[in-house]
Parts: C-alpha cells; structure tokens; sequence
C-alpha cells in the first residue's frame, strides 16, 4: 500500500460511549473536539461531534427491512446473522467461502470517527470500528487483471419484509474501483461505539467508504468479488441519471430533484441549521484517485 490511514491519538482520547449517549453531560465546545480530530486533519475544521448511538441506528436506508427510516430498526432484528459466510470469489488467488472469523482472522480492528453524508442530503458522525478493506484483500490475493470490487448484500426474504415487498430489486449490489477500494480510508466495518455492528446498521459486515454518498457504504455482506470491468450496482441501474457509480460527494454536482451544497445534521442540536457540503466530504486525500475524470460527467 502506498500509504496508511494514520491519527495522533489513542483510545483514550475517545470520549467515553456514556457521554456520547447523554449529550448533555458533554461541556460544549470542548468533548467533541478530540474525537472528531480521530477522524482525520480535515475533520478538525467541523465542530461536531459523533451522533449518539439512537440517532445512528434509529435514522438509517436499509430497504431489505422497508423504505422507512425507522424500518430497520423496527424490522432488522428477524435477520440471521450468526453463522454467517462470505463467498470471495473472481480474480483472487484465494476464493472461497469463509466464515466471517475466518475471513478477519488476523485483521487489525481500530477505530474510524468518519463524517456521514447520504445522498438525501443529511449527514452524521459516526464512530466505526472495522479495518481497511485493503487488508481482506491482500489476505486474499488480488490478480492481475482485477479492477473492480463488487459486493453483494445478504437475501432473507422471511426475515426481510422490504424483499418481500420487492421495494427494489434484490440482492443489493455494490462496488468501488479497485484502488478506491485499497485506499486506506475504505474499511469494513463491524462495530458502533465498541460494540457488535446493530443488525439494521448492516450486521456483521458492511463496507463504508466516507467520501461517497452512503449508499455506496453496502451492508450485510454475503458475497465480495474481484472483477476486470465495472459491476452492476443497484442505484444506478435503478436510475442511473440520477445514481453514478462514482458517486462521490460533490456540492456542486446537484441530485436532479435536489441541491447537495448544503447538509442538514442529524441530531446536530446547535448545529442542527443546514451546512455547507464539502467535496469528496472533507476527505480531501481522495482527489488523487481522480486526476483527470470530469466528476461532473463521472459523477
């Protein structure tokens, strides 16, 4: 890897779960500005502080459970996910399917405070722990002509009702190019604030990517793959006008029926008045990957 995603603090910095969950207690101004400096340079700039728990798994998209943003937690705990198996497969050295802590085994997991923009406009803070998708791949082996990574969601339609409902079509997929996936900002994720990813947060295993729009973060994964050209992906073959595959986050490239230049933040109390959107979401050290893309054409 050319580079690895770094940070000045230990655990300790992190301001304790219970005060995350009683904002009240947390003295304004001061609390949020240690975790949110975990999130990187460019996070410094924003005087937020990670949303609490409830806001995180209450206000979620998780339309395998319905197309409510409390569905998910209403509907999510039916899912099964233990045991749970991931099928790697396409061009890696390694295909198989493992259980989830056959695929980990050896894995670092740290924790990643990132900024969360979704493609409706509003945004949160979330504190993840996970470890960096370029990791599972090198474990893996990546071959040669592998460009892309595609990802698909689990399928339970008994335990689903939003799959039964056939809200969208289903599987969910998703995927990144290969060296947004390597890039040491891309994690998967399988914990909240120390604990167990919540089902309707996309237990056991989700991608998130802090830079695009969330729906590119896919949850529940049952199935990765190393491919030469560019995979299907469920929002832009549902639309692709309005749905890129990049889909970055870009304030000035507006959804059709919306404006992305400004945010509102969920649960953001002081804050909670719209704000100004960032590019690539403040994660400025992505614009490299696209040097010499219109991200107005590739959007």
């Amino acid at each position: 890897m050319a580079h690895r995603w770094t940070n000045d603090l230990t655990p300790a910095d992190v301001t304790p779960r219970g005060a995350f969950l009683n904002r009240r207690q947390i003295i304004a101004g001061t609390a949020g500005l240690g975790a949110i400096a975990l999130a990187g340079p460019a996070a410094a700039q924003d005087p937020l502080e990670p949303n609490t728990l409830e806001e995180i798994t209450h206000y979620n998209n998780f339309y395998e459970f319905g197309t409510g943003k409390t569905d998910p937690a209403e509907n999510a705990d039916a899912m099964v996910i233990d045991p749970w198996s991931i099928k790697v497969d396409g061009l890696v050295d390694n295909p198989g399917d493992f259980s989830l802590a056959e695929l980990t085994d050896g894995l670092t997991i740290e924790e990643r405070i990132y900024r969360f923009r979704c493609v409706e406009a509003w945004s949160m803070v979330v504190p993840w722990q996970g470890f960096e998708l370029a990791d599972l791949l090198a474990k893996v082996g990546v071959q040669d002509g592998a460009r892309y990574v595609a990802f698909e969601t689990v399928v339970q339609p008994e335990n689903m009702p939003g799959v039964r409902n056939r809200v969208i079509d289903f599987p969910y997929v998703e995927g990144l190019r290969l060296d947004e996936a390597m890039h040491p900002l891309t994690i998967m994720a399988t914990g909240l604030y120390g604990a167990p990813l919540p089902k309707q947060s996309g237990a056991p295993l989700r991608v998130v990517v802090p830079w695009k729009y969330g729906f590119k973060s896919i949850k529940s994964i049952v199935r990765i793959s190393l491919v030469a050209e560019q995979p299907p992906t469920t929002w832009n073959m549902l639309n692709a006008r309005e749905y890129g595959f990049y889909s970055n986050v870009n304030p000035t490239v507006d959804h059709p029926r919306w404006s992305q230049a400004t945010e509102r933040r969920i649960g953001g109390g002081l804050f909670s008045s719209r704000q100004d959107t960032r590019m690539f979401n403040g994660y400025d050290e992505v614009a490299r990957l696209y040097d010499g893309m219109d991200l107005t054409k590739d959007y």
